[in-house]
């Protein structure tokens, strides 16, 4: 059975209080607890959350040496600015995608940069909470 980490970024964790018209109105926690259903049996999944670049860096860079088959990252904000967490996924040799649960392209402009995703697989952007099911199935098959 295949192995994945999943790093949440930024204020990931206030999903389902803040901006629920872009983001929805289901926490972290449940959609969590909803993808993990969806794989059981299929995939083991590690869920990391972090407000804090560097503390988000240290678990990508410990990644490098654990057994994953690939890694998920919603970056949030960091996703826009981030060259520390665009430097440590280029570190990693498992197949890294990146996950947005808005379509940043019909967002605000500065939202159209996406810094990380230049040292990323793939990117799924604007399916919501299947963002990390259909990233995780990509990887799966």
């Amino acid at each position: 059975m295949k192995k994945f980490l999943i790093i949440n970024g930024p204020n990931l964790n206030m999903l389902g209080k803040r901006e629920p018209e872009i983001y929805g109105t289901e926490s972290l926690e449940e959609i969590t607890k909803w993808t993990d259903e969806r794989v059981k049996g299929k995939a083991l999944l590690e869920w990391y959350q972090s407000n804090v670049e560097g503390e988000i860096v240290s678990r990508i860079q410990s990644a490098h040496s654990e057994k994953y088959d690939a890694l998920i990252i919603n970056p949030g904000g960091y996703a826009h600015t981030s060259v520390a967490i665009h430097d440590a996924l280029k570190i990693l040799k498992i197949p890294v995608i990146e996950v947005h649960l808005s379509q940043v392209y019909k967002r605000e402009e500065f939202r159209h940069t996406l810094l990380t995703a230049k040292a990323c697989s793939a990117i799924m952007s604007g399916l919501g909470k299947q963002s990390y099911y259909v990233a995780i199935s990509s990887q799966i098959h």
